[in-house]
């Protein structure tokens, strides 16, 4: 599958920037032991990055960093826990000197009816997905600033634009880590610090389990990693995989909502009906979210 991350308008998206090299940047990269995280983390060490990676299992965080080709780092880390996140940083700029990047990709999803959601689930699902990125932000962000360079690269996904079926609380933490990245960009204005969204698609990991892609093909970690490596080669705020996703969605905006209502219908999933009936999605919900899911009726 071909992928182009290049998706933002405007100056951003020009060829012109320069590419900037990779070689002994420090990053971290938080839910790195698993899925996209992994992969990103892989990429970036590879092209020759100093990689930190943090995970709520520290364990897997150490093991996946032993696993890796370069200079990398597992550690524990809760993005939820403010302080868990400061230690965290802490440790990366003790080891290495002042952060370079960071990548906010730890997230977690429910999917189901509106309805049958545990509250448990929704409160986690905000927990990780808005307020550890304000947390990663806030905490990273003002030191850049000082310094007069860094990059804070959010992982979201295309339910930043998009409400599937099935998905209406994890779209809405995407949503507002959009609006809120949208904010802080303005803020951070002249800064030369940089912040850019990934948005991707359904991608092929264990947050997915068991739910529909609607007419987009499923993509691979793989492909989400390359384009976080290519954001940050070269800064842009905004960016779709497939690439062709930020000006289709532009697109349909501008049309009546009748019309835009049936075009979204035919392209978007129907998660509810994906996991009707299902258990796939027992096992990684019950970890992640810490709550017995209800079934699926």
């Amino acid at each position: 599958m071909t992928t182009d991350s290049r998706t933002a308008t405007g100056p951003e998206s020009e060829t012109h920037v320069k590419k900037r090299t990779l070689v002994g940047r420090v990053i971290a990269v938080t839910g790195g032991a698993r899925g996209i995280g992994r992969e990103i983390a892989a990429q970036l060490a590879e092209s020759g990055a100093k990689v930190a990676i943090g995970d709520k299992d520290g364990d897997a965080a150490r093991a996946t960093a032993g696993e890796l080709t370069g200079t990398t780092l597992g550690l524990d880390l809760d993005v939820a826990d403010r302080g868990s996140f400061a230690a965290f940083l802490t440790e990366v700029e003790e080891q290495w000197g002042p952060l370079d990047v960071l990548v906010n990709n730890a997230g977690v999803m429910w999917v189901g009816p509106f309805d049958e959601e545990p509250e448990t689930a929704r409160r986690r699902q905000f927990d990780v997905n808005v307020h550890g990125v304000v947390n990663g932000v806030t905490l990273a962000a003002p030191g850049m600033r000082a310094r007069g360079a860094g990059h804070i690269v959010t992982v979201a996904s295309a339910a930043s634009k998009l409400a599937p079926p099935g998905e209406s609380s994890y779209a809405a933490t995407k949503h507002a880590v959009f609006g809120y990245l949208s904010g802080v960009r303005a803020e951070l204005s002249g800064s030369r610090v940089e912040l850019s969204v990934v948005m991707p698609t359904v991608v092929n990991t264990e947050l997915a389990v068991g739910t529909a892609t609607g007419a987009a093909a499923m993509l691979e970690p793989a492909d989400v990693a390359r384009a976080v490596v290519k954001v940050i080669e070269r800064p842009r705020f905004e960016v779709t995989v497939p690439g062709y996703l930020g000006p289709l969605v532009r697109a349909v905006n501008v049309l009546p909502r009748p019309v835009r209502d049936l075009i979204t219908r035919s392209m978007v999933p129907d998660q509810v009906r994906a996991v009707r009936g299902s258990s796939a999605r027992t096992g990684y919900e019950r970890r992640v979210l810490g709550s017995d899911p209800t079934p699926r009726s």
